[in-house]
C-alpha cells in the first residue's frame, strides 16, 4: 500500500508560512540543499529544475497532492508545478486557471480520495501543503519529513491549521542536523 507523507518546509516555532503566506525567510541556500534535494528527488517545480540541471527522476513520489493556497503560490507563472508527477488539488472555490492542464482539480473529501490513491499501485504520496488540508489528513499521513528551519515567525500558518485532532505518537526515523542549521526530521505513524 502507498504511503503519504507530509513533505514541508516549517520554522522553529510551528509555522509553514508567515500570516500573508510568505515563506521567503526560509533557507534556500546551504549545505542542506543537495542532500534533502537527492533524498526527495522530484519535490522541485519542473520549470526549475529544467532550469537549473536537477533531475527530477527516481524520486520517491509519483503524486502530490496541495491545498489551493499552496498550488496559488506558483500562479500566474507556474499553473502546472509538478508536471512530472500526478498533481492535485484541492479546492471548493476555485476554477482551474488557464494552462493548469495535466492538475486534477477536486472538491471531493481528502480523507476518502487519499484512502482510494493509497490502495492504487504506485510510489509515494508526497502532502506538500497546506496546513488545513493537513489537518484534514492528520489520520492519514503515515510519514513526516520536517526541513525544520532555524527561523521563527511568530504568526502564520500552522503546519496543521488551526484544528483540533486527537494526539497521536510518531516514531523518529531519522534526524539530520546541517552547517546551514536546517534539520531533516523524519518520524513514521508509531
Amino acid at each position: 500500500m502507498r504511503e503519504l507523507t507530509y513533505y514541508v518546509a516549517v520554522t522553529l516555532d510551528g509555522f509553514i508560512a508567515g500570516p500573508a503566506g510568505e515563506y521567503d525567510r526560509f533557507l534556500f541556500e546551504g549545505d542542506h540543499v543537495t542532500a534533502i534535494g537527492e533524498k526527495y528527488r522530484g519535490t522541485v517545480p519542473t520549470a526549475l529544475a529544467d532550469a537549473v540541471g536537477i533531475p527530477v527522476d527516481d524520486g520517491p513520489f509519483d503524486t502530490v497532492l496541495m491545498g489551493w493556497n499552496t498550488y496559488a503560490v506558483g500562479l500566474p507563472d507556474l499553473p502546472s508545478p509538478y508536471a512530472h508527477l500526478r498533481q492535485i488539488v484541492f479546492t471548493r472555490d476555485h476554477e482551474p486557471p488557464a494552462g493548469s492542464d495535466g492538475v486534477e482539480f477536486t472538491d471531493r473529501d481528502p480523507v476518502e480520495m487519499v484512502r482510494e490513491l493509497k490502495r492504487e499501485p504506485g510510489k509515494g504520496i508526497w502532502l506538500c501543503g497546506g496546513g488545513s488540508l493537513a489537518a484534514a489528513l492528520v489520520d492519514e499521513i503515515d510519514r513526516l519529513a520536517l526541513k525544520v528551519n532555524p527561523v521563527l515567525f511568530g504568526d502564520g500558518i500552522r503546519w496543521f491549521g488551526d484544528r483540533d485532532y486527537a494526539p497521536q505518537r510518531t516514531a523518529p526515523t531519522s534526524v539530520t542536523a546541517f552547517g546551514s542549521g536546517v534539520v531533516l526530521a523524519e518520524y513514521a505513524k508509531g
